[in-house]
């Protein structure tokens, strides 16, 4: 059964916490380490990434669900063009998320061409 609003739906709830929530948490514990290695920075890399991916899930849920209850102010926000805002958050995780893994993988190629050029020196 649903409600007469998607406020009250499930995945309104879900996608709060994994488009808020969620990412700030992993952000805190982050920061509050005084030195992170390169495969946590990597794997928070990845948790941006793949909470952007649950996040338009759920936007696109939400839009599937918001036809099935009475006009009102979630028609205006997810059945609308205003729904593109919703979109920019999961676009800013994705965004941060691919930056932190391209960081992390071209480190570790810099760091295998030093080791390549000490173990294969010029002539």
């Amino acid at each position: 059964m649903h409600h007469t609003s998607v406020f009250f739906e499930m995945e309104f709830f879900l996608l709060v916490a994994f488009s808020i929530v969620a990412p700030g948490i992993l952000l805190a514990i982050l920061s509050l380490k005084k030195a992170i290695s390169r495969k946590t920075v990597l794997w928070f890399g990845v948790a941006l990434i793949a909470l952007a991916g649950i996040d338009i899930a759920l936007l696109q849920m939400l839009s599937t669900l918001v036809k099935l209850t009475p006009p009102g102010f979630d028609d205006k926000l997810f059945a609308s063009e205003l729904s593109i805002a919703l979109y920019l958050l999961p676009a800013v995780l994705a965004g941060i998320g691919i930056n932190v893994v391209s960081h992390i993988l071209i480190h570790h190629l810099l760091d295998a061409e030093k080791r390549f050029d000490s173990e294969h020196p010029k002539p």
